[in-house]
């Protein structure tokens, strides 16, 4: 059986071995620092009371409760529900799509399902749509929420949903497609950014799925199929003749490489940034995606409960996005600040959620980091740990600490590292840190010592 080695390159992984349910082990414990990693890479990490709840399930219990709707507990999921749609009525009102940000932020923050939020984050990266086109909140919102409803679902319905969004549909020129000028923005994006990638089609095949889309318009914010300007010829797209819109986008997702396409961005969403995985790693996880017919909660599991990733493989593998470190910093502090003030600091520092930066949605990864974010990112941690409004389960943080340390600078830096690294610190940094933390005292001992730790690259890091 092939043995843990952090350092191993993805090319010798053996495929049938990293998709392997992960077992503990006395030399692999299920602990609470093995749950960390989990829920960095399954939510937004998490309070050290649900990781150690955690830690005293069965690994395969803990895994459920993430991804099962079943496991969740489902009046608090109601009572959530009901709160969000109050809070959305009323950002939707006010027109301003900085508003929706805030709305989607606080969902990040209180769902008792974290795993889904997180899943329709990567959505919305993928099919990326923004808002300084659309314009219509409401549209943007219409989208955010058929993001959500097949997150984990079924990626057919998903696609055939975006072909038809009104937002996604604006934001691509396509609101007015007419038979004697096919749009090929939708047909290319459909392709190379959404379930193919490039190398998989032919400018012909752009050109053909562009006239089966001819005659899908918008009106009155809704799809509308006009037969008066759909092009009734002959179309033949990847050598098959084909029709209707719809059926062109079932050609599509019939394709052989979209298996392969959507598990390897699950992959790099979930293990590892880079580099890129063989095809032969991800076979396995494509034969499942096809087999379940192309539904993602199977695959999900898979790779959450995987060697490859809870061996500790993949620890510190990923950089945090600006909405995964600053929702997760509150979620593992138990926290709740302005989030009117964090959406601004988070475009700050390059993650405008509704306002993706083009239609390859965000680079992510080392994208993420460079001289500037990586002060910007320590501001922001900063910040909110200073900001008035920010509480830790309704207290303030340094009686939040308190309950779970000594209060010492020892203390609170070996409980904010597990809370916070993936790796851990080494000798000499831990002593820089103990140093410059040496006689502070008081109230604003935590405040400096997760100043300090979040301007460090390490921090970043899942």
């Amino acid at each position: 059986m092939q043995s843990t080695d952090s350092s191993k390159p993805l090319t010798d992984i053996d495929p049938g071995w990293a998709w392997e349910p992960w077992q503990p082990s006395a030399q692999e414990p299920w602990d609470e620092r093995r749950a960390a990693l989990l829920f960095r890479r399954a939510g937004f990490c998490a309070s050290a009371t649900q990781l150690k709840d955690a830690s005293k399930l069965p690994v395969s219990k803990a895994i459920d409760q993430l991804c099962t709707e079943s496991a969740i507990d489902r009046a608090a999921m109601d009572t959530f529900e009901a709160e969000s749609e109050v809070l959305g009525s009323a950002v939707r009102a006010t027109g301003d799509a900085k508003q929706l940000t805030t709305w989607w932020l606080h969902r990040m923050l209180m769902s008792p399902r974290p795993l889904l939020e997180k899943m329709t984050l990567l959505w919305h990266g993928h099919f990326a749509t923004g808002a300084e086109k659309v314009l219509d909140l409401e549209l943007m919102y219409q989208q955010n929420q058929l993001l959500r409803t097949h997150a984990m679902g079924d990626f057919r319905a998903m696609t055939h949903g975006i072909s038809k969004d009104p937002a996604m549909l604006i934001y691509l020129d396509s609101v007015s497609n007419r038979k004697a000028h096919a749009n090929e923005n939708f047909a290319r994006e459909l392709m190379e950014l959404f379930c193919l990638g490039e190398g998989n089609y032919t400018e012909t095949d752009v050109q053909q799925l562009a006239r089966c889309f001819t005659g899908w318009e918008i009106r009155r914010r809704q799809f509308r199929f006009n037969s008066y300007q759909h092009d009734t010829g002959i179309k033949t797209l990847f050598g098959q003749k084909v029709e209707s819109g719809e059926a062109a986008v079932d050609l599509v997702l019939d394709h052989p490489q979209l298996p392969y396409f959507v598990v390897g961005k699950l992959f790099r969403f979930f293990v590892c940034d880079e580099p890129a995985p063989p095809r032969a790693l991800l076979e396995p996880l494509a034969r499942q995606f096809a087999a379940e017919k192309l539904h993602l909660a199977g695959v999900v599991r898979t790779l959450l409960h995987s060697r490859l990733l809870l061996s500790g493989w993949s620890a510190g593998r990923k950089i945090r996005s600006p909405v995964e470190l600053a929702i997760g910093f509150l979620r593992t502090m138990e926290g709740t600040t302005n989030m009117h003030v964090l959406s601004d600091r988070l475009r700050e520092v390059g993650q405008a959620l509704f306002y993706p930066p083009n239609v390859k949605g965000w680079d992510g990864g080392r994208a993420w980091v460079n001289s500037s974010t990586l002060v910007g990112r320590a501001n922001l941690i900063h910040q909110v740990v200073r900001h008035e409004n920010t509480r830790c389960a309704g207290s303030d943080l340094d009686q939040y600490v308190k309950i779970h340390s000594d209060g010492s600078p020892e203390g609170l830096l070996d409980w904010f590292t597990k809370l916070f690294f993936a790796l851990p610190l080494d000798e000499r940094r831990r002593a820089q840190l103990l140093v410059a933390m040496s006689g502070k005292t008081g109230s604003q001992t935590s405040r400096e010592l997760l100043s300090l730790l979040a301007a460090l690259p390490q921090f970043q890091l899942a």
